[in-house]
């Protein structure tokens, strides 16, 4: 059965997309595929690879065309932090590498903080912090 999953992102410049997730502290995985046709970094503790491809080799593997990105979403990708301080911190790293913050950090549902910001392409990206003890009970 399956192991594990990867995200495959299709990216315009794929050296300035490295840079920018580098900027936001994430490493990248020498093993899997960081060359001039890709990156590989690793966001968590599971190490959930998230592979990135230039436009024109990732629609040769979907055989599909690209979501216009300043128009529609197409994925959600979202991510824990270990703190209120941390998402601040992400909102940071994203204006400063030249990313969108489109939603300010903030607190959601009275157990949640977060912000939401979309990358040099345009996929969308979600840091939440939760803080399970206030959680409502069900």
């Amino acid at each position: 059965m399956t192991k594990k999953v990867w995200l495959n992102l299709p990216v315009k410049d794929l050296n300035k997309s490295k840079e920018f997730f580098a900027k936001l502290g994430f490493s990248f995985d020498t093993e899997h595929g960081n060359s001039d046709d890709s990156g590989c970094f690793m966001v968590g503790e599971d190490k959930f690879h998230v592979l990135l491809f230039p436009e024109n080799t990732f629609k040769g593997f979907t055989k599909n065309e690209l979501a216009d990105t300043s128009k529609t979403t197409e994925v959600l990708i979202s991510f824990d932090a270990e703190s209120r301080e941390e998402v601040d911190e992400m909102a940071s790293k994203v204006f400063e590498a030249g990313g969108k913050v489109y939603g300010e950090p903030g607190e959601m549902q009275g157990w949640m903080y977060g912000c939401g910001f979309a990358d040099l392409d345009g996929h969308r990206w979600n840091i939440l912090y939760m803080d399970f003890s206030k959680m409502p009970k069900q």
